[in-house]
């Protein structure tokens, strides 16, 4: 869970994010989050062009039946242990000049493997530094990562992914280390 101090997306006195059908525990908000998005990316996901707007409509899509700010950026402040993410006042900007980035280097089209495992973890490490959305941001930047590496050329292939080990490889890109990072996405492109 993220620490936030008073939350306005939280219910009173509780850290259970305030959600469209009123469930009031974590266990069972968690339980239908995890149900629904799944559900949810199963279903084709939005049209875009890899932009900002299009990784926002993913969020939406993705979140749309749990929360009313689906597809919003957040708009407090938040951090996991130590580790602080982008200010809300700062993520439109740090959002679009990584997607004009990502969009200069041609949504790394053309790469080789090896080129495209480097540049998408860096991107991925940028995305997650950022962290735009109140809850969610992992299982969007994963439906937006699958999407780039189909149309770079580099079908993900997902049954080799190890939800621990992204997870700890993102950790550790947080903290500037994208090697490990950059082997898991060598993995799944390979």
């Amino acid at each position: 869970m993220y620490e936030a101090g008073q939350d306005p997306y939280c219910y009173p006195g509780t850290t259970v994010l305030k959600n469209r059908l009123g469930l009031r525990t974590q266990a069972e908000l968690q339980a239908f989050e995890a149900e629904i998005t799944a559900q949810r990316a199963a279903e084709p996901l939005p049209a875009g062009r890899l932009s900002y707007a299009h990784y926002k409509a993913i969020h939406r899509h993705l979140f749309q039946d749990a929360y009313s700010w689906a597809g919003r950026i957040r708009t407090i402040r938040i951090a996991k242990g130590a580790n602080a993410f982008c200010y809300p006042e700062h993520i439109e900007h740090a959002m679009c000049r990584l997607f004009t980035e990502l969009a200069g280097q041609h949504h790394f089209h053309g790469m080789d493997a090896n080129g495209f495992a480097q540049n998408a973890a860096h991107f991925l490490a940028e995305l997650n530094a950022i962290h735009p959305f109140r809850e969610g941001n992992g299982r969007t930047q994963l439906s937006f990562l699958t999407l780039l590496a189909e149309r770079a050329g580099h079908p993900l292939r997902l049954e080799r992914l190890t939800p621990q080990e992204i997870l700890d490889a993102i950790i550790k890109s947080f903290g500037g280390n994208e090697k490990p990072l950059c082997k898991v996405l060598g993995r799944l492109v390979g």
